[in-house]
């Protein structure tokens, strides 16, 4: 269950990547919810995704 999880807020981060706040918001929430080792391959993926989309680099952080 819990890698539905993580795969549900891939997409969700990928379908609101074009607002910055709705993005923010989204990996606000995915901190709280995701487990340690899932937020570990969330930050490892937001580092990939993120390489096409700097103005969502800053939020990198809220992941760690």
């Amino acid at each position: 269950m819990p890698r539905m999880l993580y795969d549900y807020t891939r997409t969700k981060l990928e379908q609101v990547s074009f607002d910055q706040a709705l993005f923010c918001k989204e990996l606000r929430k995915a901190s709280k919810s995701l487990l340690p080792y899932e937020i570990e391959q969330l930050h490892k993926w937001l580092q990939n995704f993120t390489n096409h989309k700097p103005e969502l680099q800053q939020y990198l952080q809220l992941v760690k």
